[in-house]
C-alpha cells in the first residue's frame, strides 16, 4: 500500500510563526543585481589554480596561514594531492626506532596515604516484630533464621559498613522467604543500621523490622485424580486440611506421602503433578489444586532379568517376598532390591516395574518386575585378628568364591594361624537355599589346639542348615540344625595315673539352636533383649555308643539410660548330662575365662584344676624363675557366667566399665557357688561395621595360677 502522506492521519500543529512573517524576514535576492549568483560553484582544483596563477594566498579564516601553504611551492605542481602535502614537523617524517630500542619511562604512582580511620566494624543483630509469627510456629522461624543468617554467621564482625549492609539485605530476603514458607505471603521486612550509645558508636546494631501481616490459609483443596480403590486411599494419606495455614514444608510432605503411598497400595505408575495455589489477597486464603495421574491398579506378574547375570529369574523369585497375583506393593520391590544387594554378587542392580497391559479380570492388570543385573567380581579375600591373655594372638584369613556353583553356591577356604591354634578348613555354602535367608553348609576342618586346658589334633565334618539374621535383616527368630562327626586326639589328665595322657575320641552328634532377638542392633545393641538356646545330643563312638547331651542358654539385655549411656547385662548357663567327665573329650567340656567369657582371667582359666609339673622348669638352673608346678584347667560338666557393663559413648569413642563373674563345676548342675570376679575398664572406637574393643581387667581375689592382669582386643562388644 502507498506510504502515508505527511498530512495523512497526523494531528494539526500550530506553526511557530506564520508564513507571512517568515517571507517578510527573508531579504530579496535578485540574480540580476549580481550575475555571479547565477553561476555554478567552481571546483576546489580550479579554486586553488586561480589563486596560484594570481600569486595570492587562498583566503583563510581571520588571517591564519593556509593549512597546506602554497601548493605550487611544494613540488611545482599547482594542484596538490592530499598524499603530497608537506609535513611541517620533521619528527613526524622520521622513521620509527626498532622496538627493542624504544624507551618507556615507567609510570610512577604516588604513595597511598595511610588511612588511620577504623575500617572493621563490630555489630549486634536485632530482629523486631517476629514474635507474632513465632508464637504460631513455636519459635521455629527465629531458630531457623539463626542457623541460616549471614549476619549471625559473621560472628558480629564485618570488614566495613558496606559489607554489613550487604549482609543485612541478604538476611532481609531470607526472612521474607522463611515467612512466606510458613504462610505469611505479604510479610514486609525493613532494615536499618543504628549506632550504639557507646562513645565510639560501636557495636553497630543491624535491625530487621518484621511486619508479618496476615497468615494465608487453605480455603479449598482440590485433588484432580481418577477414582482409586479403596475410595479413601488418597484422602486418608493426604495430610492437608481446609483452614490450616499454607506451609511449604507440609505441602511438600503431603505430596511426597502420596507419591509413596500410592505405589504401596497397587498403583506403581502413579505420578503426582505440579501443584497450583491461587492466593486471594483480599481474603488471605488460597485454593490448592493437585493433579495426579494414578495409572492402572496392578498386581505382580512375572519376573524378568537382563544384563550380565549372576543368577536367573527363578532364583530371584526365591528372594522375592511376593507371588504372582499379589497386589503390587513398592515395599516388596525395595525389599527385593536389598536382598539382591546383600548377596554381594553385583556391581549394580535395579528392580523396576513394567506395564504389560495384561488384564487380571478384577479391574487390575499384571505388572512385570524387571531386574537388570551387572554381576561383580565373585571372589573375596578377608581377614580378622584378635588378642586375649591366655589365648594369645589369633589371625584368620579366608578366600571365598561366592558364586562358584550358581546360584549363590560359595566355596570358602580358611586358615587359622594363632599362638595356640593352627588349622585349615574348606566349606561349601549355598545361601538362600530353596528359601530366602536359609543357608546350607558343608564343612571340613583340621585344627591343632594347644591351650592351657588341653592339647588336641582334631578333624571335623559337619552339615548345617540355618536361618540367621544378617546385617540388613535382623530377624526376631532364628534357628539352626545339623549333624557333626568329630575325630580328635587329645591330651588329658588321668587321675588314676596321676599324669597327662593322650587319648583318641570319636564323636557323632546332632546340633540344634533357637534364638529370639528383640534388640535394636546385632553388633551394638542399646535396648531390648536376646535369648539363645543350644542343644547338642552327642555320643561317644569308641567302645560302643555312649550318648549324652550338651546344653547352653545365653541371655542378654540392654537399656538406654540416656542418649549416651547404655546399661547391659548378660547371663550364661551350661550343663552336660549323661556322661562322666573322664569319658568326655576335654575339648567338649565346659570352660570359662577370657574376653568373651569372664574378663580378668586368661582363656579357659576358671574351674577345676590339677597341679602338674611345669615342663618349662629347669631344676638345674638356679636362675630359672618359673614355678616347678603349674595349675592346669581340666574343665567341667556345668558352668555359669554373669556380666554387667556401663557403656558411655561420645562421638565415635566410648568408655566401658564392667564386672564379670563365673565358675565351672565338676557336677552337671551349676550351683552359683565359689564365683570368681573380674573387673576392668574398656575403650571403644565405633566404626560403620561395629566397635573396635580394647578391654583391660584384673581378677578379684586372685587364685594361684591365675593372671595378674588380662588384656583383650577384638571387634564388637563383649556381648
Amino acid at each position: 500500500m502507498p506510504a502515508p502522506q505527511p498530512s495523512d492521519n497526523l494531528p494539526a500543529i500550530d506553526p511557530i510563526i506564520t508564513d507571512e512573517e517568515f517571507e517578510a524576514a527573508v531579504p530579496d535576492i535578485d540574480p540580476a543585481d549580481d550575475p555571479a549568483l547565477g553561476e555554478p560553484l567552481e571546483s576546489i582544483e580550479a579554486f586553488e589554480r586561480r589563486f596560484a596563477d594570481e600569486g595570492a594566498a587562498a583566503p583563510t579564516t581571520e588571517g591564519a596561514a593556509p593549512p597546506l601553504g602554497d601548493p605550487a611551492l611544494a613540488d611545482g605542481d599547482p594542484v596538490e594531492e592530499i598524499g603530497d602535502a608537506p609535513i611541517r614537523d620533521a619528527e613526524l617524517a622520521a622513521p620509527l626506532p626498532p622496538l627493542q630500542n624504544f624507551e618507556a619511562t615507567p609510570v610512577e604512582f604516588a604513595d597511598n596515604a595511610e588511612d588511620d580511620a577504623i575500617v572493621e566494624v563490630a555489630y549486634d543483630v536485632r530482629v523486631e516484630g517476629l514474635e507474632a509469627a513465632d508464637a504460631e510456629t513455636g519459635t521455629a522461624i527465629a531458630a531457623a533464621f539463626d542457623n541460616l543468617s549471614a549476619l549471625e554467621a559473621g560472628d558480629g564482625e564485618a570488614a566495613n559498613v558496606a559489607q554489613l549492609a550487604a549482609r543485612l539485605t541478604e538476611d532481609s530476603a531470607l526472612l521474607q522467604r522463611m515467612l512466606a514458607s510458613e504462610g505469611w505471603y505479604e510479610a514486609a521486612v525493613t532494615t536499618r543500621i543504628d549506632r550504639s550509645d557507646a562513645p565510639s558508636g560501636q557495636p553497630l546494631i543491624a535491625v530487621l523490622s518484621v511486619a508479618p501481616g496476615d497468615r494465608f490459609v487453605f480455603s479449598d483443596i482440590v485433588i484432580d485424580a481418577d477414582p482409586v480403590e479403596p475410595a479413601d486411599l488418597i484422602a486418608k494419606n493426604f495430610a492437608l486440611k481446609v483452614g490450616e495455614p499454607i506451609i511449604a514444608e507440609r505441602v511438600q510432605g503431603a505430596e511426597a506421602n502420596l507419591a509413596v503411598r500410592l505405589p504401596e497400595n497397587g498403583y506403581p505408575f502413579a505420578t503426582v503433578g505440579q501443584r497450583d495455589i491461587l492466593l486471594d489477597q483480599d481474603t488471605n486464603d488460597g485454593v490448592y489444586t493437585l493433579p495426579i495421574d494414578i495409572g492402572p491398579r496392578s498386581r505382580f506378574g512375572g519376573i524378568e532379568t537382563t544384563g550380565n547375570q549372576a543368577f536367573d529369574a527363578a532364583h530371584i523369585a526365591v528372594l522375592a517376598r511376593f507371588e504372582r497375583g499379589d497386589l503390587y506393593d513398592s515395599r516388596d520391590i525395595d525389599d527385593l532390591r536389598q536382598a539382591l544387594v546383600a548377596t554381594g554378587l553385583f556391581n549394580t542392580i535395579s528392580v523396576v516395574p513394567q506395564r504389560t497391559g495384561e488384564a487380571v479380570g478384577d479391574g487390575t492388570e499384571y505388572t512385570t518386575v524387571l531386574v537388570e543385573q551387572d554381576a561383580g567380581p565373585p571372589r573375596t579375600l578377608a581377614g580378622s585378628a584378635g588378642f586375649g591373655t591366655g589365648q594369645g594372638f589369633r589371625l584368620e584369613g579366608s578366600w571365598t568364591h561366592r558364586n562358584l556353583f550358581p546360584p549363590e553356591g560359595a566355596l570358602i577356604a580358611n586358615v587359622v594361624a594363632g599362638t595356640q591354634e593352627q588349622g585349615a578348613g574348606l566349606t561349601f555354602r549355598r545361601a538362600n537355599a530353596g528359601r530366602r535367608d536359609r543357608t546350607f553348609q558343608l564343612r571340613a576342618d583340621a585344627l591343632r589346639s594347644d591351650f592351657a586346658a588341653f592339647e588336641a589334633f582334631t578333624g571335623q565334618l559337619s552339615a548345617l542348615i540355618s536361618y540367621d539374621s544378617t546385617p540388613i535383616w535382623q530377624k526376631p527368630l532364628t534357628y539352626a540344625y545339623g549333624v557333626r562327626l568329630i575325630g580328635t586326639n587329645e591330651q588329658d589328665y588321668d587321675f588314676d595315673l596321676g599324669q597327662l595322657n593322650r587319648r583318641t575320641f570319636f564323636i557323632g552328634g546332632l546340633t540344634g539352636q533357637l534364638g529370639i532377638d528383640r534388640t535394636d542392633s546385632l553388633v551394638d545393641a542399646t535396648r531390648g533383649f536376646r535369648v539363645t538356646t543350644l542343644v547338642e545330643p552327642e555320643g561317644s563312638l569308641q567302645g560302643g555308643f555312649t550318648p549324652y547331651v550338651r546344653a547352653r542358654l545365653d541371655a542378654s539385655a540392654y537399656y538406654s539410660a540416656t542418649d549416651s549411656i547404655v546399661l547391659a547385662g548378660r547371663v550364661r548357663l551350661g550343663t552336660i548330662q549323661g556322661i562322666e567327665r573322664f569319658d568326655l573329650a576335654p575339648s567338649r567340656r565346659f570352660y570359662a575365662g577370657g574376653g568373651g567369657s569372664v574378663r580378668g582371667f586368661g582363656f579357659q582359666e576358671l574351674g577345676p584344676k590339677v597341679e602338674i609339673a611345669n615342663p618349662d622348669f629347669d631344676p638345674a638352673d638356679p636362675e630359672d624363675k618359673d614355678s616347678p608346678t603349674i595349675f592346669r584347667p581340666i574343665g567341667g560338666l556345668s558352668m555359669n557366667e554373669l556380666a554387667a557393663e556401663v557403656r558411655y559413648r561420645f562421638g565415635n569413642f566410648g568408655v566401658v566399665g564392667f564386672v564379670d563373674a563365673g565358675q565351672v563345676y565338676e557336677g552337671t548342675t551349676p550351683d552359683f557357688s565359689s564365683l570368681q570376679y573380674g573387673a576392668g575398664i574398656g575403650a571403644r572406637y565405633y566404626t560403620n561395621f561395629g566397635p573396635l574393643r580394647l578391654d583391660v581387667a584384673i581378677p578379684l581375689e586372685r587364685q594361684p595360677g591365675e593372671s595378674n592382669i588380662a588384656v583383650y582386643v577384638s571387634i564388637g562388644q563383649a556381648f
